[in-house]
């Protein structure tokens, strides 16, 4: 059986491909799967385990129906979704996971996390992450009615975008050292995470010893996810198809 890998969907109602790109992999790829790991920004923003729009709910139901048939669903926030609960969590048949999280990968120490808590050398978004992080920030933000959150979602947005736009691409990557520190700290040999969009696997050497990181991608253009079993490891990819 194969334990399967994704992350950076940003599904959202405005990019319908995505979303129907993702049921597919429920219903087709995902079924009679061992286990299924969302990495972080399965939503392109979430507002609260409280959102009253459609596509939670849907969403949810489809994880819910892949949950029921044997699969066990592990989901973790991302940057975009850093407010997803254990309400949304529960209703759609998940355990959420901490960020990062070490598992035994078919015998293998592995650390699963979303991947912005690498990166940094880019000083203004760590600063901005501790303060979104911070349970009496999110207390805040939840508190306010569901319309005054998505209005603060859509800024968040923009000033990410903003930020982004304005940053060397190097520094909107991992720092190697923070790589290192995190597999030597766990004792792991093996990375699995998102974030940063550059889906790739990168050999690595670690106090003297084999080890690897793997980065899945994201869902605009193609769909991608890392198998797992206890044979190989394996990055896939293919298109979604975007109707005119």
């Amino acid at each position: 059986m194969n334990t399967l890998f994704i992350s950076d969907l940003h599904l959202h109602p405005a990019q319908p491909a995505a979303v129907q790109a993702f049921y597919d992999f429920l219903s087709q790829r995902a079924r009679g799967a061992r286990a299924l790991y969302i990495l972080g920004d399965f939503f392109d923003a979430w507002i609260g385990d409280d959102d009253d729009e459609p596509l939670g709910h849907e969403v949810a139901a489809q994880l819910r129906a892949l949950a029921d048939s044997g699969v066990s669903i592990y989901l973790m926030p991302g940057n975009r979704d850093f407010v997803l609960g254990h309400v949304f969590a529960e209703r759609a048949g998940a355990t959420l996971l901490a960020d990062p999280t070490v598992i035994d990968l078919y015998g293998r120490t592995t650390v699963l996390l979303h991947g912005d808590s690498l990166c940094t050398r880019d000083q203004p978004y760590m600063a901005l992450r501790a303060q979104l992080r911070s349970p009496e920030w999110q207390a805040q933000a939840l508190a306010q009615p569901l319309p005054v959150r998505r209005a603060l979602a859509e800024q968040l947005r923009s000033k990410s975008k903003t930020m982004n736009s304005s940053k060397p691409e190097d520094i909107m990557d991992v720092t190697p050292e923070a790589v290192i520190e995190l597999l030597q700290a766990n004792n792991a040999s093996l990375m699995i995470h998102g974030h940063t969009h550059r889906p790739q696997r990168h050999p690595l050497t670690v106090d003297g010893a084999a080890a690897e990181r793997i980065v899945l991608g994201d869902w605009h253009d193609n769909a991608w996810c890392l198998v797992a079993n206890k044979d190989s490891l394996t990055l896939e990819h293919w298109p979604i198809t975007h109707n005119a």
